[in-house]
């Protein structure tokens, strides 16, 4: 079983939460998950979305305040173990 899906990492839950429910208003579907282990720093939640969404979520990262964004990556599980990569 393989999943594959974007993270969108923040410092703050404020953050994540506000743009969790950015991107839903937008018909992203996103989720609050908590944060991959390979991306250590940060606040332990994290959006999850399809990566077929990656340009709407970098255009809706332009249009809210990113200082506590720790960077956007592609995770894939493969059912035994988790890969993290800078998107």
């Amino acid at each position: 079983m393989r999943d594959v899906y974007g993270v969108a990492a923040f410092r703050s839950r404020q953050q994540v939460l506000r743009f969790e429910n950015m991107l839903s208003r937008q018909g992203v579907p996103a989720q609050v998950i908590t944060t991959p282990r390979d991306i250590s720093m940060g606040c332990g939640l994290s959006v999850r979305f399809p990566l077929e969404y990656a340009q709407p979520v970098r255009r809706a990262l332009i249009g809210m305040n990113t200082a506590n964004l720790i960077g956007l990556y592609r995770a894939e599980y493969d059912g035994a173990r988790l890969t993290v990569r800078p998107l």
